[in-house]
């Protein structure tokens, strides 16, 4: 009985009001509001490994839906690097000797996805200066003896009218042309009459005959990927060395391999480009201008994409007047170069010690140029080639590099028209001084580094200007 009366007294007490009745969490009501509380995320995070050209590599975590840009932005933040919207996630398949690279918006965890045990797939971070070079020149890109328009189309198309008619869901150009094709389970290849239209890659039967009875379909693009061949004859024993080829997604290995190769890059850059932008149409035009949206009074087609890095900073200034000027003239720009190089030279003289000797400063003179982020120190002529290939055949694409014939030249490696050129830098001796030229000494350079800022700026007898350097990169 005492216990029920002390009962009933403590239920008759005045209950204390909660001073901080936000901190009350009620199994019915709510106190807190629900843009308050954490949102509880399905999102799972995986650990990815991507790797540099110096096959350093870094693991990231990462969540599952994160997409090839997001990767790219994030390795950009964590280096310090510049975003000059030419960074690309790469997918490299090396048993198989295969490469491509990743679309902005593909999802890497599907990528990852589609990947075979049995093969060493690696992804890797490097630009790629072409990733949408064809949306800036698409002229360049699909040559009039390959592309066919519909009959109710103008023949002469504008810039902006080439690009509209790839990026319309009604119409869309035909691209024909010889593509060598190796037939199923034998190491044969076939050279055969392709044509590429909406609903699929095709090839003729007879000869370049379209009719719809000689035409046999080859291949379509949703289930698969499109590779370039990175070791050319080497592994497919393809008859030249500008092959590619469409795998399966969850394909089991080679056997279901659809390659193809064709008879030079420009052939092959045009079926590339077609068949992206047949797979992805919009959306690349969408990853394109992803970095200028935001920009008011812009049309879309009518925006000039952004310059490099490297072209935006080059210029000749001259500050010895009171107020700066651009040097607009060569040949001035040339002498005030020399001139700063000899400066720099005294300078260097003057920090020397007294152990300081002249053998010491030519010496230093001949090897600064190895600290550049564009020259690379005894690479082959193959191996030059496959860096720039990396890095996008866009005019003005370059290297510095050891001559192998030669071991006192070097040779600077430049990607112009599609094609890869190689011109060899000689070191001239002259009153007991050592230069370096292109054009049998017309134009004379101290050194590699006022060699190569001079071309960056004038063309002289180089086919374009130098734009952008291969460099390898670490993560």
């Amino acid at each position: 009985n005492r216990r029920k009366k002390k009962g009933d007294s403590v239920l008759e007490n005045p209950s204390i009001p909660n001073p901080f009745p936000e901190l009350c969490c009620s199994p019915f009501a709510s106190v807190l509001s629900a843009n308050l509380l954490p949102k509880a995320t399905s999102r799972k995070k995986q650990v990815i490994k991507v790797y540099s050209e110096d096959d350093t590599s870094r693991a990231l975590e990462v969540p599952s839906d994160i997409t090839a840009r997001d990767v790219c932005q994030l390795l950009i933040l964590k280096n310090h690097y510049v975003d000059d919207h030419s960074w690309t996630l790469f997918e490299q398949l090396t048993h198989t000797g295969l490469g491509r690279a990743i679309e902005d918006h593909e999802l890497v965890m599907e990528v990852q996805s589609n990947w075979v045990m049995e093969e060493e797939t690696k992804l890797y971070f490097r630009k790629n200066y072409a990733k949408y070079e064809f949306f800036k020149n698409p002229l360049s890109f699909f040559p009039d003896h390959m592309i066919s328009f519909p009959s109710d189309t103008n023949a002469a198309l504008s810039h902006s009218g080439i690009l509209q008619m790839f990026l319309s869901s009604s119409t869309y150009p035909e691209i024909h042309g010889y593509l060598h094709a190796k037939e199923q389970g034998k190491k044969s290849w076939k050279k055969l009459y392709f044509l590429l239209r909406r609903s699929g890659l095709y090839f003729s039967t007879k000869g370049t005959s379209k009719e719809p009875r000689h035409l046999q379909f080859f291949c379509e693009f949703s289930n698969s990927d499109m590779y370039i061949s990175l070791t050319g004859k080497k592994i497919s024993g393809a008859p030249t060395n500008y092959g590619f080829c469409f795998k399966p997604n969850k394909s089991g290995g080679t056997r279901d391999l659809k390659q193809l190769c064709a008879d030079d890059e420009q052939s092959r850059t045009c079926w590339m480009t077609a068949i992206r932008l047949l797979k992805y149409g919009m959306q690349l035009y969408q990853n394109y201008m992803q970095p200028y949206q935001g920009r008011s009074g812009c049309s879309p087609l009518t925006i000039t994409p952004m310059r490099s890095i490297s072209e935006n900073s080059l210029v000749a200034m001259d500050f010895s007047g009171h107020r700066s000027r651009i040097i607009e003239n060569p040949t001035e720009a040339l002498s005030v170069a020399v001139e700063e190089g000899l400066a720099w030279r005294r300078r260097g003289c003057l920090r020397l010690n007294s152990h300081g000797s002249p053998i010491a400063m030519s010496n230093m003179g001949m090897s600064i140029h190895r600290s550049q982020s564009w020259f690379h120190h005894k690479i082959s002529r193959e191996e030059a080639q496959r860096l720039i290939l990396q890095h996008g055949l866009v005019d003005g694409v370059f290297l510095v590099r050891d001559s192998q014939s030669n071991p006192k030249t070097f040779v600077l490696s430049l990607s112009h028209g599609l094609k890869i050129k190689h011109f060899q830098i000689v070191p001239l001796e002259d009153d007991g001084k050592l230069f370096y030229t292109l054009d049998d000494g017309h134009t004379r350079f101290t050194d590699l580094i006022q060699l190569v800022e001079f071309y960056q700026l004038n063309k002289g007898v180089l086919p374009c200007k130098l734009k952008h350097y291969c460099a390898r990169i670490a993560l």
